[in-house]
């Protein structure tokens, strides 16, 4: 796998400046919010991966460069949509050619022509194409972004802003689409997990199994074994049992109960669950086993990164899955049975339930 820190080259350039201690403070903040930025969009594409029909019937958090490579499109070919791109081909192994960017100077990416990557300029196109769309433009093009994007957008592709200025509520008035992630980065210097982002990837997941046609049993299936394989580490050192998903771990009772075995999941209004409480933000909340084991399965997804030096921290306010610096050193504790391994910010309480929502 491709080095982290090569994919981040310009912002290591950046911090050579001597006496500059504001601009140094800045630039690693603005390196640490961009690996976390590419961390977690990485193992958002593994995640939808894993659950695209195989011939294994088995979900797991591979490179994304096989047969069914999701097609991935970023509007916005400024820095961070450069950064993006390179991390996906360099770390996420994606392949050249399923990853697209419409940029108003397509011109300027040479070097990423260069690898293979398709550059251009027609939002709509892009939009059509893509099963994943990455926004990476200024708040200020939203609305033609937007504009152009509308008419084009259809199941079950998923929208995942990177525009932190655009609430999810505007970018679903300005797209007339529900599907769309929206994670919340705080400038951190350490990887961070939020509750909400995790939420909705996990919605937009089972989204994907509906779209397929999965079967609910066999999409919690696919879950299990890829949250909570055998063999386990966790449970082994408590001597206890996995967690197991249940229908009922995403939707209400009564809509479970109704449910037939051959019945698909619904499909999910992402920004509904990222915005009120839902079945999965509750279990989320109680359970710190299902804390655990994800805890573990977003650090394995990176597992060939090293991993001395490394400390997972806690606070009651925000726990995290917690890097000393941002050049993507996983972290590894001695005990994963402590409650110290969680890697979710705090779930705010909500109190509207959360039946499932499709449409």
């Amino acid at each position: 796998m491709g080095d982290i820190e090569e994919v981040f080259a310009s912002f290591l350039a950046a911090e050579a400046v001597e006496g500059e201690e504001a601009l140094l403070y800045l630039t690693r903040r603005r390196k640490g919010l961009a690996v976390n930025v590419c961390a977690h969009a990485i193992f958002f594409c593994r995640l939808l991966q894993a659950f695209r029909v195989s011939s294994t019937g088995k979900a797991l958090l591979t490179p994304l460069a096989d047969s069914h490579s999701l097609k991935v499109g970023i509007i916005g070919g400024g820095r961070l949509g450069n950064q993006l791109a390179r991390a996906l081909v360099a770390v996420g192994r994606a392949p050249c050619s399923s990853i697209r960017i419409s940029t108003r100077r397509p011109e300027s990416l040479s070097d990423l022509q260069k690898l293979g990557l398709t550059c251009f300029y027609d939002n709509a196109q892009l939009a059509a194409w893509a099963d994943v769309l990455f926004l990476c433009c200024l708040p200020s093009h939203v609305p033609s972004v937007c504009s152009a994007v509308q008419p084009a957008i259809r199941k079950p592709c998923i929208v995942y802003s990177l525009i932190t200025a655009v609430p999810l509520p505007r970018l679903k008035q300005l797209l007339c689409y529900n599907a769309i992630v929206r994670p919340q980065y705080q400038c951190p210097a350490k990887i961070k997990v939020n509750g909400k982002w995790l939420v909705g990837i996990f919605y937009a997941a089972l989204n994907s199994s509906m779209w397929q046609s999965l079967p609910h049993q066999e999409a919690l299936t696919l879950l299990n074994d890829l949250c909570f394989p055998g063999h386990c580490r966790i449970c082994a050192e408590q001597k206890a049992s996995c967690p197991q998903f249940t229908c009922e771990s995403f939707v209400s009772k009564s809509f479970a109960s109704s449910m037939t075995q051959e019945e698909t999941f619904p499909w999910f209004d992402l920004t509904a669950a990222q915005l009120r409480e839902s079945p999965f933000s509750q279990l989320l909340e109680k359970s710190e086993s299902v804390q655990n084991h994800l805890a573990l399965l977003y650090q394995s997804s990176f597992g060939d990164w090293p991993t001395e030096q490394c400390v997972l921290t806690s606070t009651k306010t925000s726990p995290t899955l917690a890097i000393a610096e941002p050049s993507m050193m996983l972290i590894q504790d001695s005990s994963l049975s402590t409650t110290s391994l969680k890697v979710f910010s705090e779930i705010p309480e909500e109190t509207t339930d959360y039946d499932s929502k499709s449409s």
